[in-house]
């Protein structure tokens, strides 16, 4: 079991910046791959950033390359999702996610490839 916790959500005017952590406990290992999936009032949870050991880059939906970045401070056993210049569209619950290998790639984007999730943390980006 692996367990995740998010933090760091909070108000914010448009245009600021926000950093989620996520620390993750329990057999969590440097090799999982890790995902940020918000989820907005009515909608399905969607992609926005992950990463992985396997080659050690990270990957971002198109709404918010350039803007979000993922860093991992393996000692600490955390992944920070550092989210810049925030639209009110990137008003959400903020989920993170791992997934335990042996993984193949394939499928990163997809909610359903995850192993472990935490509860999700309130972002709101105010006009």
């Amino acid at each position: 079991q692996v367990q995740l916790v998010e933090s760091g959500g909070g108000l914010v005017p448009a245009g600021g910046p926000l950093r989620l952590s996520c620390p993750a406990s329990g057999r969590t290992s440097s090799r999982d791959a890790m995902g940020w999936f918000p989820q907005a009032p009515g909608k399905k949870r969607e992609f926005v950033g992950g990463s992985a050991t396997t080659d050690g880059r990270t990957y971002f939906a198109d709404s918010v390359k350039g803007r979000f970045t993922i860093y991992r401070d393996n000692a600490k056993n955390t992944v920070y999702l550092q989210m810049n210049n925030l639209k009110r569209e990137d008003t959400a619950v903020y989920f993170c996610a791992a997934k335990v290998p042996p993984y193949f790639m394939a499928g990163a984007a997809t909610d359903a490839w995850y192993d472990y999730w935490g509860q999700g943390t309130q972002v709101t980006v105010s006009s």
